[in-house]
């Protein structure tokens, strides 16, 4: 038996989950080879919810391919429907690295641009600024220069 275990109604919501889905494991002739099954496990790896189509016409060869994907892979069993066989594992969680060398990124900034004659209410717009740009007094969008020193100062020390 495999290691998971679902309720009716968890399996019923994978099936439906699965409805739209395309096979994404197709098993020929050759049957249930080493290939098929690392192939089914990077599916499982990288979608979580998989459909596999067997192109075989023997019931019994479906069902025992069915029952040992599902041994060897760790994988609950959802549905076996026809041809169409859908398995279904927790996809594992991926490592965030966060990168030293980043730089900060776009921000949102609402500017506010009050009227001249201070009946009306001000309007309120949105910007990006990007990392190398600054908001000015007015508003305006400004890049941001390096420091130019002075050639004199430099060349004195």
């Amino acid at each position: 038996m495999p290691a998971i275990q679902l309720t009716p109604s968890e399996r019923k919501d994978k099936r439906a989950d699965a409805h739209h889905l395309a096979p994404v494991v197709l098993i020929g002739g050759d049957g249930l080879t080493p290939a098929v099954v690392k192939e089914t496990d990077a599916a499982l790896n990288a979608h979580g919810l998989i459909k596999v189509r067997v192109f075989s016409d023997q019931r019994e060869t479906r069902d025992a391919m069915f029952a040992a994907l599902a041994d060897r892979l760790n994988a609950a069993p959802i549905q076996h429907i026809g041809k169409l066989l859908v398995l279904w594992r927790p996809m594992p969680e991926k490592v965030k690295s966060e990168r030293d060398d980043r730089m900060p990124g776009p921000k949102m900034v609402k500017v506010l641009k009050f009227s001249k004659s201070g009946n009306h209410r001000p309007q309120v717009k949105k910007i990006k600024v990007l990392g190398n740009q600054r908001i000015a007094a007015g508003g305006q969008i400004k890049r941001a220069k390096k420091r130019i020193t002075s050639v004199k100062k430099t060349a004195v020390d």
